[in-house]
């Protein structure tokens, strides 16, 4: 069975955005007056891939990607984890080596969080989407818009619950968080969704 262009397209892009994301999460931007951590760049394309999908091939099938990708997210997890284990070269540049395991290294409880979170938001983005109505771009834009704004507002609550409950106070962390998230949502979500549909036809016309 060959799979559409489009669909293989976007798995490739949307399995190297899971692996990415926990990395660019280690650093936190400035966005004007909003804070948010940077994995964020990785978690709306994998939004935006998400609808795209749905909208292309059915929530079905949007939903088995959303599933498949914990296998690349995983193994991206267990390779770092074995990368600290092993034994730093002497001869590496000190700094690199004093911040590598700064940088890629997460609490067991801040790594289940991460999974909790990409399965639930991700597969709440395809649903909301997919209920919302799927065809011929209807309302396309307010559709992406509305399941990336819910879908990330569930992401933050899930990933600092579960990473910081009992340690930290919550709100504080999840303000900033989520609305920067509901804006990126409402600036860029929708028209990279529609632009994404698009490009999916091309490529699966151009066989």
């Amino acid at each position: 069975m060959t799979l559409p262009r489009s669909l293989l397209s976007f798995a490739l892009l949307y399995g190297g955005m899971t692996c990415i994301a926990g990395v660019l999460g280690a650093k936190q931007v400035a966005l004007g007056p909003l804070a948010v951590e940077a994995g964020i760049f990785a978690f709306l394309p994998l939004v935006m891939l998400g609808s795209a999908t749905a909208e292309l091939h059915g929530r079905a099938t949007a939903d088995l990607l959303v599933r498949i990708g914990f296998v690349p997210l995983i193994a991206s997890m267990a390779l770092i984890q074995l990368v600290l284990a092993l034994p730093a070269d002497p001869g590496m540049f000190p700094p690199l080596r004093e911040a590598f395991p700064i940088v890629l290294g997460q609490s067991g409880r801040m790594m289940l969080a991460g999974l909790i979170a990409y399965g639930t938001s991700q597969t709440l983005n395809v649903l909301l989407f997919s209920r919302l109505g799927r065809g011929e771009g209807r309302l396309l834009w307010l559709r992406a818009m509305v399941a990336s704004a819910a879908s990330q507002v569930v992401d933050t609550l899930l990933f600092i619950t579960v990473s910081f409950a009992g340690e930290r106070p919550l709100l504080p962390l999840m303000a900033g968080q989520m609305l920067a998230k509901v804006v990126l949502s409402v600036a860029l979500v929708p028209w990279a969704v529609a632009g994404l549909v698009w490009l999916g036809r091309r490529l699966d016309v151009e066989r």
